[in-house]
């Protein structure tokens, strides 16, 4: 059985809410999931699964989350080569072009980790709902079918 590790960081409950969505699509597919708060993970917890997913949030104007500096920090001196990888979430519109930009640099710490994307950064303007729930599953789809090959 596959196995994947999801970490979130929270400050309005939204990428908490992301999360858990990944986390039940993966039940549903049959993969043993466990999620956890970026401030109780180490990045070295991503070395004993199949697929990894970060789901940030972006403060003020494009910063990464205060708490999970070391553990983006750590992510990007791991060797994850044969690991699938995948990073969404919630954001603000309102900030334009720093909009969700602590998913894009999680993403690419997970290619400089030598990470493999298994699926297109999903993009969660405030509170995950219709559309975004859709595109939450599929994404967790495609993780899981990139993992499979």
């Amino acid at each position: 059985m596959a196995t994947a590790k999801v970490i979130f960081a929270t400050i309005t409950g939204n990428n908490e809410d992301v999360a858990d969505i990944i986390t039940e699509k993966f039940e549903d597919l049959g993969i043993d999931v466990t999620k956890e708060e970026i401030s109780q993970a180490d990045a070295t917890e991503f070395e004993a699964v199949d697929i990894c997913v970060v789901v940030p949030y972006t403060y003020d104007e494009g910063a990464l989350p205060e708490e999970g500096l070391d553990f983006y920090d750590d992510l990007q001196e791991l060797d994850l080569s044969g690991k699938i990888f995948g990073c969404a979430g919630s954001g603000d519109t309102f900030y334009e072009e720093d909009y969700c930009r602590a998913v894009t640099d999680f993403s690419n710490a997970f290619k400089k980790a030598g990470a493999t994307q298994g699926a297109d950064d999903v993009f969660v303007n405030l509170a995950p709902e219709g559309d975004d729930i859709k595109n939450l599953d599929a994404f967790t789809e495609k993780l899981v079918a990139a993992q499979a090959k």
